[in-house]
């Protein structure tokens, strides 16, 4: 019963396999390999974007962190949820890669953002001229850091209100493919016709062995990105192993299978924790994040049944809470057995 996270699974066998094959003879380094330009004709198809770059990284706070580098000035702010993962989980990344730029946290219900709380803090930015930073970026996660999803319009909404201030946009989409499938968005519809510049298109999350694309729909940004990833230590020379497992993934729908599978395993172990009466959901569940809370007693039940997940502060009242992710290869099973063992 592994719910850590969907990053604790293996990689499905469709991903070996070209692997495997990416294995056999000789193929040209840093990106010119043959399995990249088919990668990125598969994203401009699948995006109907038929202008954007594609650069491929080995890890999502890489690509988080050139992806906003790119976009943003070192004396820039960069604006995301205040449990973005951007600011809670990548060490102090994205300041990094900037130079510099500050990153300033927004609250907001279930990890998202509101409109009006980006208008308000968006007015007072830069107000004092020299003297503070400027306005940077706008960077938006999709699934949030707590389970929910943005639409389409949720996200245009906010993006329109950056651009009115002349600010693009960026989207960590680590768990891009469960965001559409909970949506039944394209990856159009989610990306730059709702107004997003750079997409941080996550893979390791949803069953890949390690390699996330930043793809930018302004092609003009695409040798700055080049020369940040570079000279920050993630162009990869053998970069055919990372071409081949999105080329993979993307191939016949993989992507969308493997994060509909988790969907639905997150969807029913969310039902089923609803369902207990002395259990709740903290957040509400759209995708195959869980977050929830029960009485105390919870934690000693699940542990000694061997579940794995994450154990988080107790709430003031005294009640458990936790975090429970599904991935590509949870089973019905996995799920029915952590449910019985919270029931008691």
């Amino acid at each position: 019963m592994f719910f850590a996270s969907d990053n604790t699974s293996g990689v499905p066998t469709e991903i070996m396999a070209a692997l495997t094959r990416a294995n056999e003879g000789y193929a040209r380094s840093y990106g010119a390999d043959d399995i990249m330009a088919r990668v990125t004709a598969q994203i401009r198809t699948l995006f109907d974007a038929p202008e954007a770059a594609v650069h491929l990284v080995a890890t999502g706070t890489a690509a988080n962190a050139l992806a906003l580098a790119t976009l943003t000035d070192p004396w820039g702010a960069i604006f995301c949820h205040r449990h973005a993962h951007i600011a809670e989980d990548e060490c102090g990344a994205p300041e990094f890669f900037t130079g510099g730029a500050k990153l300033a946290l927004i609250d907001g219900p279930h990890g998202r953002i509101t409109p009006a709380a980006l208008t308000e803090v968006l007015a007072t930015t830069g107000a004092s001229g020299v003297h503070g930073v400027q306005r940077g970026a706008l960077s938006l996660t999709n699934v949030t850091e707590a389970g929910t999803t943005y639409t389409p319009a949720e996200i245009a909404a906010l993006t329109a209100i950056a651009k009115s201030h002349g600010l693009p946009c960026h989207l960590d989409g680590a768990r891009f493919a469960n965001a559409l499938v909970a949506t039944g968005a394209t990856p159009a519809e989610m990306t730059w016709k709702s107004g997003i510049d750079a997409l941080s298109f996550g893979g390791t999350k949803n069953g890949l062995l390690g390699v996330e694309a930043v793809v930018l729909f302004d092609p003009a940004k695409s040798w700055e990105l080049e020369l940040r990833r570079k000279r920050g230590g993630h162009l990869f020379s053998k970069h055919r192993f990372l071409s081949a497992q999105i080329e993979a993934y993307l191939q016949d729908g993989l992507w969308l299978r493997l994060a509909g599978h988790a969907n639905a395993m997150g969807q029913r172990l969310a039902q089923g924790i609803a369902g207990l009466n002395h259990a709740a959901l903290t957040h509400p569940s759209q995708a195959n994040m869980v977050f929830a809370n029960w009485e105390p007693g919870g934690h000693a039940r699940l542990q000694a049944a061997g579940a794995i997940y994450y154990d988080l502060r107790p709430l003031p009242d005294g009640r458990e809470t936790a975090r429970m992710v599904a991935s590509w290869n949870t089973t019905d099973d996995h799920v029915d057995r952590f449910l019985a063992a919270l029931m008691g």
